[in-house]
């Protein structure tokens, strides 16, 4: 017998893939069909509709979230000798982009029961060159936004939710990628809503920083051929639009199977030694990464 046949999988994208094949084929077949190969129509119809999904007024999708992460940086006007704050249990692309725009990362630790950043540890962490706090919602819970916020009000800070294992998590009725300056999303296939390749999104309600994030995102062109400052090319494929679009109609129905998945498990588990992750009041935990999908 294989060894791996003696592990549970974690993940299993082909189960996923086979209950929506039909569809993801249509949707693909449809942008060879208009040679919209990249951005274009379909990457826009997405985000229209995931920023809706969202409840936010602009997405602006790019190539990974962590190209996400750093054109957010770079809009909130985060430079070189600054320092973000932000917490050291995270996947490095948060460090990364951090580093990219060349900030400083300040760490505060997280609080033990949520994995998010420990709110009561933020206002000692700042200094005259903190320009932003970078809040993680690990593993699909959102971190504590409302003192966040307030912190960021009383020392006039740029607030980036890094909601790159997030969506459609809530904060008392909210959906992640809302109540931040800006949101940032990976659409990594291993995400609860996961492009087939790589991708990423920034959500927004600030008009300035969405069209600044689109101009960037494609070489910094604000106009066809004429580039205002340093771009990249951090375009989203068609081909991932089109298919985020199918899996978005799937997302609250797979996010709800997840919780009752992680329902189930603390039940079994409830009388060992582990120290079990728990759903903090007034959130809505969508238990990403790393978990498992099934069908009920």
């Amino acid at each position: 017998m294989d060894t791996k046949d003696n592990f549970i999988q974690l993940l299993n994208l082909k189960r996923q893939y086979i209950t929506i094949k039909d569809r993801i084929h249509e949707a693909i077949l449809n942008v060879f069909d208009e040679c919209a190969f990249s951005s274009g129509k379909f990457v826009e119809f997405f985000e229209k509709d995931f920023a809706q999904y969202c409840g936010v007024r602009h997405c602006v999708c790019v190539n990974s979230g962590t190209s996400a992460l750093h054109l957010a940086l770079i809009c909130c006007g985060v430079v070189p000798g600054d320092e973000v704050i932000t917490v050291p249990m995270t996947f490095i692309s948060t460090v990364w982009a951090i580093t990219y725009v060349g900030a400083k990362p300040v760490f505060v630790d997280i609080d033990p029961d949520t994995y998010t950043i420990d709110v009561n540890q933020v206002e000692r962490a700042i200094t005259p060159r903190t320009r932003a706090i970078l809040p993680v919602h690990l593993y699909g819970q959102m971190a504590e936004l409302n003192s966040l916020l307030e912190i960021c009000q009383k020392y006039n800070l740029y607030l980036i939710e890094d909601a790159a294992q997030a969506h459609g998590a809530e904060y008392y009725g909210k959906r992640a990628g809302v109540l931040g300056h800006v949101g940032c999303f990976s659409f990594y296939q291993t995400k609860n809503l996961g492009a087939y390749g790589e991708g990423g999104a920034i959500t927004t309600n600030d008009e300035s920083i969405a069209d600044r994030i689109r101009a960037l995102r494609d070489h910094a062109q604000f106009k066809k051929n004429h580039h205002e400052e340093l771009g990249f090319n951090y375009r989203m494929d068609g081909i991932q639009g089109a298919v985020l679009s199918v899996k978005l109609d799937y997302l609250d129905t797979w996010n709800t199977a997840r919780r009752n998945l992680a329902s189930r498990y603390h039940k079994m588990l409830e009388n060992t030694p582990f120290i079990l992750p728990s759903e903090a009041k007034g959130r809505r935990h969508v238990w990403s990464e790393p978990g498992t999908w099934v069908t009920e």
